[in-house]
């Protein structure tokens, strides 16, 4: 398992293409695949956190559209 942290792009995407590899797999609890899923999915999460921020919608939208629904 090497880890490392996700920096740029190219990484993000390594990491997310590891985690469908490993999803795939369906690894039990506790194992070193099970470990390794978790902290990729972390990393992943944090960096979507950093670096795609996304702004709460506009209360009076959000009641329109749901109205519309």
């Amino acid at each position: 398992m090497k880890i490392k942290p996700i920096k740029t792009e190219q990484d993000y995407d390594t990491a997310l293409q590891r985690v469908d590899e490993l999803m795939e797999l369906s690894p039990k609890l506790d194992t070193p695949l099970s470990d390794e899923l978790e902290v990729l999915v972390m990393l992943i999460e944090k960096y979507e956190e950093k670096n795609w921020i996304i702004d709460a919608p506009d209360p009076i939208k959000a009641i329109k559209v749901r109205m519309n629904k």
